[in-house]
């Protein structure tokens, strides 16, 4: 029986983020989501998605400027820290969704603001995840968002990891999300005054081997990646190599600073 590969991937892409513990990686994105939350200009009373959700990290913050929140995301896994999370923050009326960015289970033009960090640019055809996106958006709402850059050290971790185990053919690279031209080429005429600004996140560690080994242990696409190339110790090796010496690139004082890339636009 054949399988629809794009179902497959989901399906991978499902168990890959509900490896290890991402939460404990998340928690760094926290002051990009008080940026993301604050360059969409999202207020009280406005209803507000968040696709992609993942631990929650975006759809918290904008509850907590007094917006009415829904959640989405892929994983059931990381969606239970979300609820955790929320909890913890006092929050006990975010609505959470078990969901594909591609086919977004809510009716046309019922959110004020579609926000994503690091989530929508996941979806294997962009080209759908932006229209369910703007489908759901209010005419004159706002679609915001946060993706990586392709020369900074996230998006290069990500075409690293593509060198070494190939991802399948027809899905588009998330890399792309970080190109603003091709960005605006997605949004195209759906849009108007599209803006994008850039911000620094940082991650506390004490060496380039010591960021890995934290993110081989937390992060699923990392422990994927191990695991694909476990049975070709070379190439794990020089993958491992490759990783550190971009890393060192970006590590001062203790930190690993680089970019991020925030986009937004007014429905059309």
């Amino acid at each position: 029986m054949n399988t629809d590969p794009l179902i497959e991937f989901k399906t991978k892409q499902r168990e890959t983020w509900s490896m290890g513990n991402f939460g404990d990686i998340a928690v760094f994105t926290t002051p990009v989501a008080g940026h993301l939350v604050r360059f969409a200009g999202v207020a009280g009373g406005q209803a507000v998605l968040d696709v992609g959700t993942g631990t929650g990290v975006a759809a918290i913050t904008a509850r907590n400027m007094g917006a009415k929140v829904t959640g989405l995301d892929l994983t059931p896994a990381l969606l239970a820290q979300a609820r955790e999370s929320a909890a913890v923050a006092g929050h006990g009326d975010i609505a959470w969704h078990e969901g594909d960015a591609e086919a977004l289970p809510f009716p046309d033009a019922c959110f004020d603001v579609v926000l994503s960090q690091f989530g929508h640019m996941f979806a294997p055809r962009p080209e759908v995840a932006v229209s369910e996106m703007l489908r759901v958006l209010k005419p004159g709402g706002i679609i915001a968002f946060a993706t990586w850059p392709g020369e900074h050290l996230i998006g290069r971790l990500f075409s690293l990891n593509a060198k070494y185990v190939s991802p399948p053919p027809g899905v588009a690279s998330p890399v792309q999300w970080g190109d603003v031209a091709i960005v605006r080429q997605r949004l195209g005429d759906g849009v108007r005054n599209l803006h994008s600004e850039r911000g620094i996140m940082g991650i506390p560690a004490l060496s380039p081997r010591h960021l890995r080994l934290f993110q081989e242990a937390k992060t699923g696409p990392f422990i994927r990646t191990v695991q694909a190339l476990q049975q070709d110790p070379a190439s794990l090796e020089a993958w491992r190599n490759e990783v550190d010496e971009m890393v060192s690139e970006y590590l001062h004082d203790n930190i690993v600073r680089h970019e991020y890339l925030l986009t937004r636009a007014i429905k059309a």
